[in-house]
C-alpha cells in the first residue's frame, strides 16, 4: 500500500515555479527559458500524475518510471529551494554594511558564481526531465481531475445488510441499549431526527446498526424499517430506489427522480419509520438536505441512523449529538479473537497458543475488525511459531485481503485530498501511542514544504491547523486535549500502522543496530531508549535524507562526529532535531545545510555558544534552544535569521538584544524561559515584531517588566506568563499605544506571579477578542474586576490556587458568551459558589459548564449529553465550524 506522491511533488514544485516571488528570481539570474522548459514539461507531466499513480500497482515497469520522476522532480524541488536562499541570502546582505558587500563580492558564494553553478545544474536537470518524459507515452495514460480519482469514485465496495447473528456480536450490548434509549423516545416536536454514529474504520458502527435494526424492541415500535448501504457515492436517485426497494421490495430503477420522490412519499405515507443509512461519506450539505427534505413523510418520531467515520458528516446529518462509538475492552476482545483463531472449544487444547493470542489482541487497540483480522490468520494454524510471527510484526506488514483492518481503513485515506495524505504520511515518524503537539507538527510540515497558501494573507499555522482539523475530523486523531492556544492529539495504534504502509519507503523508524536502510529514505526517525556514541552505520550509505529526528526526551546524539556526517552527507536537511544532546559546540559547517527550515537544540546542557555561521541559515523557520542553561550569547548576526518564525530560547544574558531578536521581522512565535540573569525585555526593541502571535515567558525569576514595548505587538493572540516572580504586570501605563498594541490578545495565562494581585486594566483593549482567561497559583491575586463584563467574547475563565479571592464581580451574569469556568484551590469563593445556596451562585448559574475543585456541577441536561458525546465530542463540535 506504499504512496509514491509524485503528484504532491509535482504541485508543489509547480506552485513555487508560479509564484511572484521565483518569477523575479528567474530573471534576476538569467534562467527563464530553462525554467520554462521545466514549468512546461511538469504540467504536461503533472496532467497525467493521478492516473500513473492509479494504475502502478499493476503495472511494474509504470511503477519505475514514477520512481525516477519522483527523484528528479525531488531535484528540482532542492534546485529552486537553493535560488530562494540564495535571494534570501542577497537581502541580508544589501540591508548590511559596504564592507560586508564587498565581502560578500569576493567570497565562494558572489552572485556571479553562484549565477554560474547554478545554470548549469538548471539545464542538467531540464535534460533529465525531458528524458524521462519521453517514457510517458508508453503507458497510454489520462489526464484525472483532482477530486474525482478513480481510486476513489470507482473503487467497489462491499455493500452491507442489515442480518446479523446476535452470537457473533460481543461486546456492544450496552451501546445498542444506549442508542436504543434514543430510538425510543418521544420527539413529536419533530418529523424525523437523525442519530450519527462515529468511529474509525473497524470499531463495529455497521454491527452496531444491524443490532439495532434487528432488536426486538425496535422492529415493534417502528411500523416500517428499511437499511441502505449509502457508501461514497452518494447520487439522489439511486438513493430513494434502494430506500423505497428495502421498505417494499420494489425495483425503481427505470423510474425517474419525480416518479421517485412521489413514490418515496407514498412508502412512507405517514409510517413511523427507522432508516438506517450505513457508512455514509457525503460531505455536501445541500445534498443531504435534498435527501432529508424527501424523508419528511413519516410519521412524528421516525429515526434515521447514519454510520460514519466523518465528523462532518456526522455534524451534517446529526439532530442529536453524535455517539461516538469507543474499542472493546481487552476481555470482549479475547473472546472475539478466540472465536475467530480457533475451533469452538478448541482453546483449551493449545493454552500455548491462548497466551501468545493474549499479546495479539493488545495490539488491536479494542478495534474488533483488526482482532478478527488476526484472529481469521491463525485459524488452524497449531504451530506457535506463525503466532509468534503475527505477534512480533507490525500490523501494516502482515498480508492482508479486501475486508481486513489496514484495507478497510485505507478507504479512509484515499478519501483525503492529495495535500493531506502527504501530511498524514509523515506522522509515521512518530512513535505509537504518544501525545503530538500540534504546534510541533505543524512546524515539521512546514520545513517540508507540505504547507502551500493559496494568496499571500494566509498564515502558514492557521493553514495547518486547519489540516489537523480536517484530519480529526475524520477519524484520523483520536484523544485531543486542548491548552488554550494550541491542543494535543494520539494516533490510534492501527491509524499508526496505516501510516506506515503509505509511508514506505519514503520513512524510516529506526533503531542504531538497523543494518539496513532503504537508499529510498528521505525521513529518519530514531526510536533507540539510548543515546548513539557515532554515526549508526546504517546511515553512512544515504544521501537524500531530509529529517534527522531523536523522538524520546533524554536521548540525543552525544558525538560531535554524528552532527558533522548529518552536515556533511545531507545537504538537502530540511528537519535536523538533536534535542537532549550533550555536545559542546555546534560546528561551524552548519552553515551549509542551506535547505535547513528546522532545528532543535533543546536540552543540551553542555553548549555555551553558538556559531555566528548559524545566522547564515536563511531558510531557518524554527529555531529551539530552550533549556540551553549554559549558553552565554546569541550570536552577533542573530537578526540575519530573517525567515524565523517560531523561537524557543534560554539564555544568560541580562537583556534581549534589540539587534538581534528585535529585529527578526517574520517571528510568529517566541518563548523565552529559565533565563534566569534576565532583568529587562526588549526595551524599544519589539518595533520589528508586528506579526508575532504568541509570547511565553517561563521561569525568569529576575525580569521586572514586559515594558511599553508591547505597543508594538499588534498581533499579539496569545500571552502566557509562569513563574516570574518579581514582575510587575500593573506598571504598564494605559496609554493609547497600548491600547493598539494588545487589540488581537485571545488568550492570556498568568501563573507563579505573585505581584499579580488584579488583573490588569490594559486588558480592557482586548474587549472584543480575549476568550481564555486562565490565573494560576498567583497566591495574592485578590480581585476580579467590574469591567470584566466588558470581555464581549470571553468563553473560558481558569482561576487556580488563588486563596485571597473570595468574590466575583456583580455583573458577571452578564458575560453571556461564558462557556466554561473553573475554579479551584480557592476555598472562600468556592464555598459561595455552591449551586442554588452560594452567594456568589447567581452570577455564574448561566454558565453551561462549571467545575469546582475539578467537579463538574453542571445542570443535569449538560451531564446528559457528555453522557453521549464526551470531551472528544465537545470538542468535535467546537471545531467543526472552522473547517
Amino acid at each position: 500500500m506504499a504512496e509514491l506522491f509524485v503528484f504532491n511533488i509535482a504541485q508543489r514544485v509547480l506552485g513555487k515555479l508560479e509564484s511572484p516571488a521565483f518569477q523575479e528570481i528567474r530573471l534576476a539570474y538569467g534562467i527563464k527559458r530553462e525554467v520554462e522548459k521545466i514549468e512546461e514539461t511538469l504540467s504536461d507531466i503533472k496532467a497525467v500524475l493521478l492516473d500513473a499513480e492509479e494504475q502502478q500497482e499493476k503495472n511494474h515497469q509504470l511503477s519505475l518510471w514514477l520512481g525516477k520522476l519522483k527523484d528528479v522532480f525531488y531535484d528540482v524541488d532542492d534546485v529552486l529551494d537553493q535560488f530562494e536562499s540564495e535571494a534570501l541570502r542577497q537581502q541580508v546582505v544589501n540591508r548590511g554594511s559596504i564592507i560586508r558587500k564587498v565581502r560578500n563580492f569576493f567570497s565562494s558564494s558572489n552572485p556571479l558564481a553562484f549565477r554560474f553553478r547554478m545554470g548549469h545544474k538548471i539545464k542538467v536537470i531540464r535534460e533529465r526531465l525531458d528524458e524521462i518524459a519521453v517514457d510517458k507515452a508508453k503507458f497510454n495514460l489520462t489526464e484525472l481531475v483532482v477530486d474525482h480519482r478513480r481510486s476513489v469514485a470507482q473503487r467497489e465496495r462491499v455493500m452491507t445488510h442489515s442480518f446479523v447473528h446476535a452470537s457473533d456480536v460481543i461486546g456492544r450490548d450496552q451501546d445498542k441499549e444506549n442508542i436504543v434509549q434514543l430510538l425510543m423516545c418521544s420527539t413529536d416536536h419533530e418529523n424525523v431526527s437523525v442519530i450519527p454514529i462515529v468511529g474509525i474504520a473497524g470499531l463495529g458502527k455497521t454491527v452496531l446498526a444491524k443490532m439495532l435494526y434487528n432488536d426486538e424492541k425496535v422492529v415493534q415500535h417502528f411500523q416500517l424499517r428499511m437499511w441502505v448501504c449509502v457508501s461514497d457515492d452518494f447520487d439522489m436517485k439511486r438513493l430513494i430506489a434502494k430506500i423505497i426497494n428495502s421498505a417494499v421490495g420494489i425495483n425503481c430503477d427505470n423510474l425517474d427522480l419525480e416518479q421517485l420522490q412521489n413514490r418515496l412519499r407514498y412508502t412512507l405515507g405517514c409510517k413511523k419509520y427507522l432508516l438506517i443509512l450505513d457508512d455514509v461519506w457525503n460531505r455536501d450539505r445541500v445534498k443531504w438536505i435534498g435527501l432529508r427534505d424527501l424523508l419528511i413523510g413519516g410519521a412524528n418520531g421516525s429515526k434515521i441512523v447514519v454510520t460514519t467515520r466523518d465528523q462532518i458528516v456526522a455534524s451534517i446529518t446529526g439532530s442529536v449529538p453524535p455517539y461516538y462509538l469507543e474499542g472493546l475492552p481487552l476481555d470482549h476482545c479475547l473472546s472475539l479473537f478466540v472465536k475467530w483463531a480457533f475451533r469452538e472449544g478448541e482453546e483449551y487444547q493449545y493454552p500455548n497458543l491462548l497466551k501468545i493470542g493474549e499479546e495479539i489482541v493488545k495490539k488491536c487497540k479494542g478495534v474488533p475488525l483488526a482482532v478478527r483480522t488476526l484472529g481469521s490468520m491463525l485459524y488452524e494454524k497449531i504451530d506457535e511459531c506463525d503466532w509468534l510471527f503475527v505477534r512480533d510484526n507490525e500490523i501494516w506488514k502482515l498480508q492482508q485481503k479486501e475486508g481486513d483492518i489496514l484495507p478497510t481503513l485505507k478507504l479512509s485515506y484515499d478519501q483525503l485530498p492529495f495535500y493531506l495524505k502527504q501530511c498524514f504520511a509523515f506522522c509515521s515518524i512518530f512513535a505509537k501511542n504518544i501525545e503530538i503537539d500540534s504546534d510541533f507538527l505543524i512546524q515539521l510540515w512546514m520545513a517540508q514544504g507540505f504547507i502551500q497558501p493559496s494568496d499571500q494573507d494566509q498564515e502558514l499555522e492557521d493553514i495547518g491547523k486547519r489540516y489537523l482539523q480536517k484530519l480529526i475530523l475524520r477519524s484520523f486523531f483520536q484523544e485531543v486535549v486542548e491548552y488554550g492556544y494550541f491542543f494535543s492529539f494520539k494516533m490510534h495504534d492501527l491509524v499508526h500502522d496505516l501510516a506506515l504502509s503509505v509511508a514506505q519507503p519514503e520513512y524510516s523508524v529506526v533503531n542504531f543496530h538497523t543494518p539496513i536502510i532503504s537508499k529510498k529514505v528521505r525521513h529518519v526517525s530514531f526510536c533507540d531508549y539510548n543515546s548513539p556514541n557515532d554515526v549508526p552505520s546504517s546511515l553512512h550509505e544515504l544521501k537524500n535524507v531530509r529529517s534527522i529526528y531523536f523522538q524520546f526526551v533524554g536521548v540525543g546524539p552525544s558525538s560531535k562526529s554524528f552532527i558533522d556526517t548529518c552536515i556533511s552527507r545531507f545537504k538537502c536537511l530540511r528537519l535536523l532535531m538533536l534535542g537532549d544532546s550533550c555536545f559542546e559546540a555546534l560546528p561551524s559547517s552548519i552553515s551549509h545545510l542551506k535547505h535547513l527550515r528546522y532545528l532543535d537544540l533543546t536540552n543540551n546542557q553542555s553548549i555555551k555558544s553558538f556559531p555566528n555561521s548559524v545566522c547564515k541559515l536563511q531558510s531557518l523557520q524554527t529555531l529551539l534552544f530552550l533549556n540551553c542553561m549554559k549558553l552565554e550569547n546569541l550570536p552577533r548576526d542573530f537578526g540575519d535569521l530573517i525567515s524565523l518564525r517560531y523561537l524557543k530560547l534560554t539564555t544568560r544574558q541580562k537583556c534581549l538584544p534589540a539587534k538581534g531578536i528585535g529585529s527578526l521581522s517574520s517571528l510568529r512565535f517566541l518563548q523565552i524561559a529559565h533565563c534566569g540573569n534576565l532583568e529587562s525585555l526588549f526595551d524599544d526593541g519589539m518595533q520589528c515584531h508586528t506579526t508575532l502571535r504568541t509570547l511565553i515567558i517561563h521561569n525568569c525569576e529576575r525580569l521586572v517588566s514586559l515594558s511599553q514595548g508591547l505597543r508594538c505587538l499588534t498581533a499579539l493572540e496569545n500571552l502566557e506568563i509562569f513563574n516570574c516572580e518579581k514582575l510587575n504586570l500593573m506598571d504598564i501605563r494605559e496609554d493609547e499605544d497600548i491600547q493598539v498594541g494588545l487589540r488581537s490578545l485571545r488568550s492570556l495565562v498568568i501563573g507563579e506571579v505573585p505581584k499579580l494581585v488584579a488583573l490588569p486594566g490594559w486588558l480592557q483593549v482586548a474587549a472584543h477578542t480575549l476568550k481564555y482567561i486562565r490565573i494560576e497559583d498567583c497566591h495574592n491575586f485578590t480581585t476580579l474586576p467590574e469591567w470584566l463584563e466588558d470581555l464581549k467574547s470571553l468563553q473560558k475563565l481558569w482561576i487556580y490556587g488563588s486563596p485571597k479571592l473570595t468574590s466575583l464581580p456583580e455583573r458577571m451574569h452578564r458575560l453571556t458568551t461564558l462557556r466554561e469556568i473553573h475554579i479551584s484551590e480557592c476555598p472562600e469563593l468556592i464555598g459561595r459558589c455552591e449551586p442554588e445556596t452560594g452567594e456568589e451562585w447567581h452570577k455564574i448559574a448561566h454558565v453551561p459548564e462549571i467545575y469546582l475543585n475539578g467537579i463538574n456541577i453542571s445542570m443535569q441536561s449538560a451531564n446528559q449529553a457528555i453522557r453521549f458525546t464526551g470531551s472528544w465530542g465537545a470538542y468535535m463540535t467546537q471545531i467543526q465550524s472552522t473547517v
